[in-house]
């Protein structure tokens, strides 16, 4: 499932139209940190909305979506610390978020996020790379 998340990541990301200013940046992290607070309040439709349609389109509802993020994502899903790091402004206009998450069980992981601006101006995260923390055990 995570290949077919990173596929869609990078189909997704060339949507995105103009380039990622300090308030896109702020935008962007209110998009990711409503998606977080509706996965801490078991919302799968509100963390539904926060995703690219193309992202939507693969999972079909709301509740598969949110299904796959517990399985997939558990760190994501469930946290005890959740930080943003650096975010970058990519060629096509998308912007890339790094997270900081502990999980919890008390590991480490960084995550990047990937949004793009739709067709609306909103932007919606088209993807997460998860991956566990450098010096992290696995």
């Amino acid at each position: 499932m995570r290949t077919l998340v990173a596929l869609m990541t990078l189909l997704a990301v060339g949507q995105g139209a103009l380039a990622a200013d300090e308030g896109d940046r702020e935008t962007v992290r209110a998009v990711i940190l409503r998606q977080q607070d509706a996965f801490r309040h078991d919302d799968a439709l509100r963390a539904y909305a926060e995703a690219a349609p193309a992202i939507r389109a693969i999972f079909g509802s709301p509740e598969i979506f949110i299904g796959m993020v517990r399985q997939g994502y558990a760190a994501v899903y469930r946290n005890r610390r959740f930080e943003f790091g650096t975010a970058e402004a990519l060629p096509d206009g998308s912007l890339a978020q790094g997270v900081r998450i502990q999980d919890q069980e008390g590991a480490d992981w960084e995550a990047i996020y990937t949004l793009a601006r739709g067709a609306d101006g909103a932007w919606r995260i088209t993807g997460c790379r998860l991956r566990k923390a450098p010096g992290a055990s696995a």
